[in-house]
């Protein structure tokens, strides 16, 4: 037998099964080999692959250098998910003592914010936290990649962190004041 024969009989016999979708209804294919898979399909238990892959990461850094990281990884650092939920409480705490301050008299100072302050209570809390939260995801997502020549995108985390911890005692620092003065 010569060799792109042999070629031939090794690929037939290492071929890989089609997916159920593609695959003809009757058990042998059209060169007569039978269906070899006897589980059921593992596609069809999207709630269990999503739960099972949540607590069982499979990509903990990319497979080559030149992949792109973002699309690569499904995993990331845990104390990145403790930033971005202290990131959240600072922002309800945020919310509720601009609310406090501004039933005491204070005025909004973010022009974006300003007319839905002044609106419904419930849709300004629910738009500020959010929009912060849609912005704390997107970086947790790009937590690994670099700006700026090198700057990783992990720091601003830490700064809108830092930032919102500021804010909150500024808040508070207002909110004492009022109450002194009241």
């Amino acid at each position: 037998m010569g060799h792109q024969a042999q070629h031939a009989a090794v690929s037939r016999k290492t071929q890989v099964p089609q997916s159920p979708l593609s695959r003809k209804e009757s058990p042998d294919d059209e060169e007569g080999n039978a269906e070899r898979r006897q589980a059921a399909d593992r596609r069809r238990s999207t709630f269990h692959a999503l739960m099972y892959g949540s607590f069982h990461p499979r990509r903990l850094k990319p497979r080559r250098d030149s992949q792109p990281q973002l699309a690569a990884v499904d995993w990331h650092q845990p104390h990145w998910l403790a930033v971005a939920v202290l990131i959240l409480l600072l922002s309800c705490a945020d919310a509720f003592l601009t609310l406090m301050l501004l039933n005491r008299g204070a005025y909004e100072v973010n022009p974006l914010m300003a007319p839905l302050v002044n609106g419904s209570p419930l849709v300004f809390t629910l738009v500020k936290i959010s929009l912060t939260a849609g912005g704390v995801v997107l970086l947790t997502i790009l937590a690994r990649m670099r700006v700026f020549r090198g700057i990783p995108i992990s720091f601003l985390l830490y700064a809108v962190l830092a930032g919102y911890a500021v804010l909150v005692i500024y808040e508070m620092k207002l909110l004492e004041e009022t109450f002194l003065t009241a």
